[in-house]
C-alpha cells in the first residue's frame, strides 16, 4: 500500500502531566510515513524535558512564546510537508492503528476534503466518559448545530487546508469549528466507524475553563458564514440533538466491550509513565 505522508502537530503549553502520553500515542503508531511536529509555547513545567527525550524521532520541535494555540498549530502546518494533516493537543491521544486507518479509509477523490472517526471522551485518568459519534452533516447544519466532530479524530488534505486559508489564528477556542465549517463548505467529510482518538476532559482543559469564549466565538462564526442568526433553522437543528444522542448511546452500548478493550490496551501501553495514572 502506498502510504501518504501524514503530518501531526501537537501544540503544547504546561501540560507535562499528559504530554508524554500524547507523544507516545503518535510515535507508537509505527506509521512509516509520519511527520511529527511539536510546538511548545515556552512551558515552565517539565514539558521541554519530556520533548527532548523524543527529539530524534520528531521532524521539528521548538519551545518559545507564541500568540496562542491556533498560532502554534498554524506555524507547525506552515513548515510541514504532509499530504494529510491533523493535530493532537497535548492532553489528548491517538488510539492504536489510528494513522493506518486514516491512510486506508481516506477516499481517493477530489470531492472529499477530510476524514473523521469515532472519538472517546475520557477523564483525567483515562476513565471512559462517553463516545463521540460523528454523523453526516451539511455545512449549514454544522454551522448552526455544531460541527459534531472529534477534533483529534479528524484529518484533512493539505490542498483543502490551503484552499480555505488555514486556521483563523485570531480565535482562541473555536478555530477548529471555524476550519471544519470552511472545509465542509468546499467538500465532503468522510466518516469511518473506526475509533481514532481520545479527547481528555480535566479541570484545567480549555473545554472546562473557556465556555464564555466558546459561546462568543460560536456566535461570531455563525454570523460570519450564515449572514444572520436563522433562528428557525437553529430550532430545527436543536431538535435533532435527541436523535444524535440516542445514536451515540446505542453505539456506546454496542461497542462497550470493544472500547474497554481499546482503553485497556492503551493503559498497558502507557503503564510506565509516572506523571499520569492511566
Amino acid at each position: 500500500m502506498n502510504l501518504p505522508k501524514i503530518t501531526i502537530v501537537t501544540p503544547s503549553y504546561n501540560q507535562g502531566q499528559y504530554l508524554e502520553q500524547t507523544i507516545l500515542s503518535v510515535l507508537g503508531q509505527q506509521y512509516p510515513n509520519l511527520e511529527y511536529i511539536i510546538m511548545d509555547g515556552g512551558s515552565t513545567d517539565n514539558s521541554v524535558e519530556i520533548i527532548k527525550r523524543y527529539a530524534d524521532k520528531l521532524a521539528f520541535w521548538q519551545s518559545k512564546t507564541d500568540k496562542g494555540q491556533a498560532d502554534a498549530i498554524a506555524q507547525g502546518f506552515s513548515m510541514s510537508t504532509g499530504e494529510i494533516l491533523g493535530w493532537v493537543n497535548s492532553d489528548d491521544f491517538l488510539l492504536p492503528e489510528c494513522l493506518f486507518s486514516v491512510a486506508r479509509r481516506f477516499p481517493q477523490d477530489e470531492k472529499t476534503v477530510a476524514l473523521t472517526g469515532r472519538c472517546l471522551l475520557v477523564g483525567p485518568s483515562c476513565e471512559l466518559l462517553k463516545v463521540a459519534l460523528p454523523t453526516p452533516q451539511t455545512w449549514i447544519s454544522m454551522l448552526f448545530y455544531g460541527h459534531g466532530l472529534g477534533q483529534p479524530a479528524t484529518f484533512w488534505t493539505r490542498t483543502a487546508y490551503e484552499k480555505v486559508g488555514g486556521l483563523d489564528t485570531s480565535l482562541k477556542f473555536s478555530f477548529d469549528a471555524d476550519m471544519f465549517v470552511k472545509l465542509r463548505r468546499i467538500g465532503a467529510i468522510a466518516i469511518t466507524s473506526d475509533y481514532l482518538a481520545a479527547f481528555r476532559l480535566h479541570p484545567k482543559s480549555k473545554t472546562s475553563t473557556m465556555q464564555d469564549v466558546h459561546q462568543a466565538e460560536t456566535q461570531l462564526i455563525r454570523k460570519r458564514y450564515g449572514k444572520g442568526s436563522f433562528p428557525c433553522i437553529s430550532r430545527i437543528l436543536r431538535r435533532a440533538r435527541l436523535s444524535k444522542r440516542i445514536k451515540s448511546r446505542l453505539a456506546w452500548e454496542r461497542d462497550k466491550a470493544k472500547v474497554r478493550e481499546i482503553l485497556a490496551f492503551v493503559k498497558r501501553d502507557f503503564s510506565g509513565i509516572q506523571s499520569i495514572d492511566c
